[in-house]
């Protein structure tokens, strides 16, 4: 039997923006062919994301794309949906963003959410890449515990593209239909959200991920040993099921 080798995650280099808009456009490519896989009973099928089907899910990302391609439909969004937090029983401003995005999309069918990501999904990169550095540095953003207080370029980099892939995993999960995970793509990105979790709880691990996204990774020494798919690892974090030990501490994903 061999043993794996364990990656130390204090040298997993984190992603920056050159990388993570490489990153989102194999995402984006990603993210149409699981719509276009989709039969026509997959769209109405519910999720793990709580009152939200399929439909409804590819109606926030797309709605998501259409904010941020254009910053004033981002601030449109913002404000328009921040009544609808109380209304949902939500608790942060991109709760009633998300609703928003969902509810405008209602009545759009399954073609017509297609088109509208295959038009904006290069338009939001497209903005995301020039995004001006010195913006992208403003650390304007208050997050929910562990994540804290980042600049922008955390939601604008590498956040938005993680929404994106985790809500894939939805998808295809729902709908029963193959996931597309590969180790230069998936396992990219989840070894960055490894590091960055890894950082947030600073407790010693072992951690071994399964599957083609998978890798072997260890923070210290004496700590708790976990063996769990890649793809389930990120589910856990992001709270889509029950966690124990060390996989309890969330990230939001």
């Amino acid at each position: 039997m061999t043993l794996p080798t364990f990656i130390d995650v204090a040298a997993i280099p984190r992603i920056e923006h050159r990388e993570a808009m490489q990153i989102t456009s194999v995402e984006s490519d990603k993210f149409a062919a699981a719509l276009r896989a989709l039969r026509t009973d997959d769209w109405s099928k519910p999720t793990v994301c709580q009152m939200w089907d399929v439909h409804a899910v590819a109606a926030h990302i797309v709605g998501s794309a259409a904010g941020q391609a254009s910053p004033r439909e981002f601030v449109r969004q913002v404000r328009t949906g921040k009544p609808l937090v109380a209304e949902i029983g939500g608790e942060f401003w991109w709760d009633g963003m998300n609703e928003l995005q969902v509810r405008e999309r209602a009545t759009s069918s399954p073609e017509e959410l297609i088109a509208e990501w295959d038009t904006l999904a290069p338009a939001a990169l497209k903005s995301r890449t020039k995004l001006p550095r010195p913006i992208a540095k403003l650390p304007l953003l208050n997050l929910p515990e562990p994540v804290g207080r980042q600049p922008i370029a955390y939601l604008f980099d590498v956040g938005f593209t993680r929404d994106v892939w985790m809500h894939r995993v939805d998808i295809t999960r729902a709908a029963g239909t193959e996931i597309d995970i590969d180790a230069a793509h998936d396992g990219r990105l989840v070894a960055d959200i490894v590091a960055e979790w890894a950082g947030t709880h600073g407790q010693p691990f072992d951690l071994t991920l399964t599957g083609p996204a998978g890798g072997s990774y260890r923070a210290g020494s004496g700590g708790e040993a976990v063996e769990i798919d890649a793809v389930e690892f990120c589910s856990l974090l992001s709270g889509r099921g029950e966690a124990t030990g060390l996989l309890s501490h969330p990230l939001p994903l």
